[in-house]
C-alpha cells in the first residue's frame, strides 16, 4: 500500500463543522487533500433556503476552511444529476402514496456515485465525508459493511445501507471515532469557522422544511386534483382529506375528523385516493417486506438470522427475523409487533453494531 503522503483523498465537504473536522484529521494524517463541495439543487428554484447544505453560504464556509487548511477547493455542479434522481425520485415517492428517505438515495447516486466517479477521475485513492460511522472489512470474505460510530447519538449508519461495495473500499470517515463535542472542540483549535455552525436537520431541498410546499412547487394544482377523497375508520367514510401525499403513516394532526378518541393514518390507498385511519392499537404491524435490498456483510442470506431492525432514522432497533426470499427482497418478522411500519422508508439490518444491509419497506401485512 502507498505511504499516505503518496495518496489523494476528495473530501465531501458541505460546508458544516463535522466535514471541516474530517479534512482536518486526514491532512493531519499526512493524505494529500481535495477539498470538493457540490452544488446539488437550484438556488432559483428555492429562493427561501439561503442557508444550510449545499446552500450559497455552504459553499462559501467550504472555501473559507480549505483556504485555511491549505488545501484546494471545487465546486461541482451536480444539480441535473440530483434532480433527476432524487428530486424526482422524493415526489414520485409521495405521489404514490409512500414516504421516502431522499439522504439515502443521495448517498447511493450522489456522494457514492457522480462524486465517486469524479474522484476516481481525478486519480483519488479515496473519498471522505464527515458522517458519523466507520467502515470494516471481513479479512475472510473480503467483503466492506459499514459500523455504527463511538457516537451512537450521532451515529448515521442508518443511511448508508445502500453504498457499494467498491463504494466502501474506496471510503474513509475520519469522525467515526470521535463523538461531535469533540469534534467542535478540534474546529474551535484549529480556528476553522465552521466550529459553531448548527447540525443541519432538515432534507437540503425542501422549503421551510415542509416537504407539502414542494409539492404543490412541482405538482401544481395538486389539492383540485386530489383533494377531499375518503378517510375511512372500520371501513366507514369518517370524512375527506385535501389529497393523500399530504399524510403518512402514523400521522395524527390535520384530519379534521372525529371519532371519540385519537385516530392515525394507518394505510394509504394511492390508486383509489383513499386515506385510511386507525387508533393507536392498528398501527402495529408484525412483518414486512424489504425490496430493493444491499447486502453488506454478507453476499447472501442462506437461512434465516436473527438481527435489530431500524424502520426510521431515529428508531432504535427491534429485534426480527430475516429471510431472503429472492434476490432482491427480504421478509422480516419482528419478535414483537412494530408501530408505524412506513413504505417507502429504509429498513436497516444490524448485527451488534454492524450492518448487515438494508432495503426499502414496501409491504405491511
Amino acid at each position: 500500500m502507498k505511504a499516505k503522503n503518496k495518496m489523494t483523498v476528495v473530501v465531501a465537504m458541505s460546508g458544516g463543522v463535522d466535514s471541516s473536522v474530517a479534512a482536518a484529521l486526514l491532512k493531519d494524517e499526512g493524505y494529500n487533500l481535495i477539498g470538493i463541495t457540490m452544488k446539488t439543487w437550484g438556488f432559483d428554484d428555492f429562493p427561501l433556503k439561503d442557508s444550510g447544505c449545499c446552500s450559497l453560504e455552504a459553499i462559501y464556509n467550504a472555501r473559507n476552511v480549505s483556504t485555511k487548511l491549505g488545501i484546494p477547493h471545487y465546486t461541482f455542479d451536480f444539480t441535473e444529476r440530483f434532480n433527476e434522481t432524487v428530486i424526482d425520485n422524493f415526489i414520485k415517492e409521495y405521489m404514490a402514496g409512500r414516504t421516502p428517505n431522499p439522504c439515502v438515495l443521495c448517498n447511493k447516486t450522489i456522494k457514492w456515485g457522480v462524486l465517486l466517479d469524479r474522484a476516481k477521475e481525478l486519480g483519488a485513492d479515496f473519498i471522505a465525508t464527515g458522517h458519523y460511522a466507520r467502515v470494516k472489512k471481513d479479512d475472510v470474505t473480503g467483503r466492506f459493511f459499514i459500523s455504527n460510530s463511538r457516537d451512537a447519538n450521532k451515529d448515521q449508519t442508518y443511511a448508508l445501507w445502500q453504498v457499494s461495495q467498491e463504494g466502501l473500499g474506496m471510503t474513509l470517515f475520519p469522525l467515526g471515532e470521535y463523538a461531535k463535542t469533540e469534534t467542535r472542540k478540534i474546529a474551535e483549535k484549529l480556528g476553522l469557522k465552521t466550529a459553531h455552525e448548527p447540525d443541519s436537520q432538515e432534507i437540503c431541498f425542501v422549503p421551510n422544511d415542509d416537504y407539502r410546499e414542494l409539492l404543490e412547487i412541482r405538482v401544481p394544482d395538486l389539492k383540485k386534483k386530489l383533494g377531499n377523497g375518503d378517510i375511512v375508520y372500520h371501513d366507514k367514510k369518517i370524512g375527506t382529506h385535501k389529497g393523500f401525499p399530504y399524510y403518512t403513516i402514523g400521522q395524527r394532526r390535520g384530519l379534521n375528523v372525529s371519532a371519540g378518541k385519537p385516530l392515525y393514518v394507518s394505510r394509504i390507498d394511492s390508486e383509489n385516493n383513499t386515506v385510511y385511519v386507525d387508533d393507536e392499537s392498528g398501527l402495529y404491524n408484525i412483518t414486512f417486506v424489504a425490496k430493493d435490498i444491499n447486502l453488506m456483510k454478507y453476499e447472501t442470506i442462506e437461512s434465516p438470522i436473527k438481527a435489530k431492525v431500524k424502520i426510521r432514522y431515529k428508531d432504535t432497533g427491534s429485534m426480527a427475523t430475516l429471510e431472503q426470499i429472492s434476490r432482491t427482497e427480504i421478509k422480516v418478522t419482528f419478535d414483537e409487533p412494530k408501530k408505524s411500519i412506513t413504505p417507502g422508508q429504509s429498513a436497516v439490518f444490524y448485527e451488534g453494531d454492524d450492518v448487515v444491509g438494508g432495503g426499502v419497506i414496501s409491504i405491511n401485512n
